[in-house]
């Protein structure tokens, strides 16, 4: 089949790269090259990357609305469009040109969590399970039919280790589907109930940093939730960091060490960095402080005179 492959992220890369291996790809459209991290120059999108790597034809655009970007989709003569976390909106005419439509892999389980953040809304919000459905692309935000789901249980996964379980069973579900239209076997559409429908809206500036009276286990899943362009942020001892992993702590050892902190208090004992929260205790276990490098917390500690004696403050950014 002739594909056209459109996406920006880095899920979106690791889908073309398997889906490239079985099918013929003629374009893929991506959006232009950004500034992706702070003091860094333009830099081209995963999906930009992984099709140079693969000989593809690439297009950028940030927008479908013009007659160049639906002419150069018309112009590859495509069989079916291929959609993964493109991060636009595509027009009547773009979706009407592929013979066999614009499918789209998102990461939900559809109607839940529609929009631009399902995996990390998915883990702040504590669902059990996230996924993956297969949809019928239509003008409307993540509101067509799919014709099949994939599950993938959370239990405790970050968005990193979520985004690969999600981009493996993605690509086998693509892969069966374009399998289906290549043999000429019909689909089987469902509708997606609108009363069920929730909406994962982006993740807000400053959105995961830790706060007083935030419960342990929020403060678990913003760490899990986090990534290079959401950090997870708090003051430690009048240091700034970034969380890169944590875990909640309920056994007796660890409520027998911070027994007599108050919220918003840590101590380092038994090799373990833990901060008394608004219900509970959170170990640190891996930390950036501003401006240094990534270190776990017993380094962290080393460099905090007399850490096993004292007690120290946290608090928000």
């Amino acid at each position: 089949m002739r594909v056209v492959f459109m996406g920006t992220p880095q899920i979106a890369a690791s889908i073309l790269k398997s889906l490239s291996k079985a099918h013929e790809i003629v374009g893929v459209f991506t959006r232009p090259d950004a500034v992706r991290a702070r003091g860094k120059g333009l830099v081209p999108s995963p999906v930009k990357a992984a099709a140079i790597e693969l000989g593809i034809p690439v297009f950028e655009t940030s927008s479908f609305r013009t007659r160049e970007s639906v002419e150069q989709v018309s112009s590859l003569k495509p069989d079916v469009a291929c959609v993964v976390a493109y991060g636009a909106i595509l027009p009547k005419d773009v979706l009407e040109t592929p013979k066999h439509g614009c499918l789209n892999v998102h990461a939900s389980l559809l109607p839940r969590w529609r929009g631009a953040a399902p995996m990390e809304r998915a883990i702040l919000a504590g669902d059990e399970e996230s996924g993956v459905s297969i949809m019928k692309m239509e003008e409307g935000l993540d509101t067509g039919p799919y014709c099949v789901q994939g599950r993938v249980r959370i239990d405790g996964m970050s968005v990193e280790q979520l985004t690969d379980a999600v981009s493996e069973l993605g690509s086998q579900l693509l892969f069966d589907t374009l399998s289906k239209l290549d043999n000429g076997i019909s689909l089987s559409w469902t509708n997606q109930t609108e009363e069920d429908a929730t909406y994962a809206e982006k993740i807000g500036k400053g959105e995961l940093d830790f706060r007083l009276d935030d419960s342990a286990w929020l403060l678990d899943a913003k760490v899990r939730a986090s990534s290079d362009g959401h950090p997870a942020r708090m003051v430690l001892m009048d240091r700034q960091l970034t969380v890169e992993d944590a875990q909640m702590l309920s056994d007796s050892k660890a409520e027998e060490l911070t027994k007599e902190l108050a919220a918003g208090q840590a101590v380092f004992r038994s090799k373990k960095l833990m901060l008394k929260t608004a219900d509970g205790i959170l170990e640190l276990k891996r930390l950036k402080p501003a401006g240094k490098k990534s270190m776990d917390a017993v380094s962290f500690a080393a460099g905090i005179q007399n850490a096993k004696k004292i007690v120290m403050e946290w608090g928000s950014l």
